[in-house]
């Protein structure tokens, strides 16, 4: 981020905090994507942390650190919508009608799901951890400076994530082995 645009934002200037949020949004969608795995809450957690980051603006200290900040308020935005839509709810997705665009060369769609029904199973806060540290990248100490967190409860929260995973997918592995032993 350019740190005379988050200087001006800082000062008022609805036009520099705007570019900022443009520059911003796509990543910002993204991660709350990763955690929540809505996205619905997504865009809504998204749109909380920009209206946080407007109000709080003032207060950042230094405009080197705005990415870092607004990536904060974004994993508490997520950590709201998590709590309020703890109850349980239809995962329906809608599809084009005309199919989809192209091949999907990452991962089959079994893979996509296994990950996806593994990846429900963690807590918010163990997938915000994870989708920080193995998507946007931060090492453990920069998770505990930006998240105000002990570097021990990141650890924690990384290494029961990735052991959820593991469990979860190894399961989901011995369940399709079985059933497909009977069919």
């Amino acid at each position: 981020m350019q740190p005379t645009l988050v200087e001006l934002a800082i000062t008022g200037d609805e036009d520099a905090f705007t570019s900022l949020m443009v520059v911003a949004g796509d990543r910002l969608l993204a991660i709350a994507y990763r955690i929540l795995r809505d996205v619905g809450r997504a865009e809504d957690a998204v749109q909380i942390a920009f209206l946080s980051a407007w109000r709080d603006l003032p207060t950042l200290r230094d405009p080197r650190l705005f990415e870092a900040w607004l990536t904060k308020l974004l994993v508490r935005a997520c950590y709201g919508e998590a709590r309020r839509n703890r109850r349980w709810s239809s995962n329906i997705r809608e599809l084009p009608l005309e199919g989809p665009s192209g091949r999907d060369s990452t991962l089959d769609v079994g893979d996509r799901d296994q990950l996806d029904r593994a990846f429900r199973r963690l807590t918010a806060e163990q997938r915000a951890i994870f989708v920080l540290h193995h998507y946007v990248g931060w090492t453990q100490v920069e998770l505990a400076h930006n998240l105000d967190l002990p570097v021990g409860t990141v650890k924690s929260r990384l290494h029961y994530a990735t052991q959820t995973l593991r469990a979860a997918i190894d399961a989901d592995a011995r369940t399709r082995d079985a059933a497909e032993r009977f069919a």
